[in-house]
């Protein structure tokens, strides 16, 4: 049973009835003859209440459901790729999304981690960070008097074979010491913001460890150990010749500052480059190699045979 139109029924009327033709909700009367008259007991007569009738459910539309359906599969599949593409490149990468290690850190020293010196370095030997008030390590031999200032030119350490010439460098916008260009793999840069080698106090030199192509300067400054010989020639045509005292391995956010360049009496050296694990997140290695040498002789380099 239907609602019927609205209108179609005066007010208070109840609804489905077969209309007479009065449109009246009343039983239909004969068109022809007398009307049929049937006795009417007035209190039989029960005043007619209209039926509620349930209201339909409006159902969605097919296709509202059929695009939410599709929504909600689109979403799943972009989820879960972007799961699968995670673990791909986690699995692919595990340095980038991994805490960066120092491999070759080996010795776990008292006093926070940290070696109370700087070892002695060379092959076979783990390179340590040493704590921050250890003293840079000298040879035990006794020092060279100290010579004018004369700019380097060109640094050999036959242990390692390197002979490459040398730049001067100064800072960058973030205060720190520049490196020699990328692109010159056989380049060593002098800070000239410092002493020059054969001067008193710390002279220091950097160089890289590798290229994205090829091993550089620096790659086996590692190696070196106590005793091993430096030589730098200097632009006033004297060679320094400087005797390691020690190689120290350093992570990059606990430079050891004072000891590098703190004050020197002497004639020292500081050879740095990078070592430990490369970052690929940064681009860079966490640690630096460092090698102290004290001057221990000098000599005219025409005298180089």
């Amino acid at each position: 049973m239907t609602t019927p139109p609205p209108g179609q029924y005066p007010p208070g009327q109840p609804y489905g009835v077969p209309l007479g033709p009065g449109g009246q909700g009343y039983p239909p009367q004969p068109v022809y003859g007398q009307p049929v008259l049937q006795p009417v007991v007035i209190s039989q007569i029960q005043p007619v209440q209209p039926v509620p009738q349930p209201q339909p459910e409006e159902a969605p539309s097919g296709d509202s459901t059929q695009a939410i359906r599709r929504v909600l599969i689109s979403a799943a599949i972009v989820g879960l790729v972007i799961v699968l593409v995670g673990v791909v490149m986690i699995v692919s990468n595990p340095d980038e999304y991994t805490a960066p290690a120092r491999s070759t850190l080996k010795v776990a020293a008292p006093q926070g981690g940290l070696a109370p010196s700087v070892g002695p370095g060379g092959p076979g030997q783990p390179l340590t960070q040493a704590v921050a008030t250890a003293p840079p390590p000298l040879p035990k031999i006794p020092p060279a008097p100290a010579m004018q200032p004369s700019t380097p030119k060109r640094l050999v350490i036959p242990k390692i074979g390197v002979n490459a010439p040398i730049k001067s460098v100064g800072l960058d916008r973030n205060g720190a010491i520049q490196t020699p260009p990328i692109n010159n793999p056989n380049l060593v840069g002098w800070y000239r913001g410092g002493p020059t080698p054969g001067e008193a106090g710390p002279a220091v030199m950097l160089g890289h460890k590798d290229t994205t192509t090829r091993s550089a300067v620096f790659a086996r400054l590692h190696e070196l150990q106590y005793g091993d010989k430096i030589e730098v020639y200097r632009l006033d045509g004297t060679v320094a010749v400087f005797t390691v005292g020690g190689v120290e391995q350093a992570n990059k956010e606990t430079f050891p500052t004072d000891r590098v360049y703190g004050h020197a009496d002497d004639a020292e050296l500081r050879l740095i480059t990078c070592g430990g694990t490369y970052n690929r997140v940064t681009g860079h290695y966490v640690d630096n190699v460092i090698v102290y040498a004290l001057m221990t002789g000098s000599r005219l380099a025409k005298s180089k045979s």
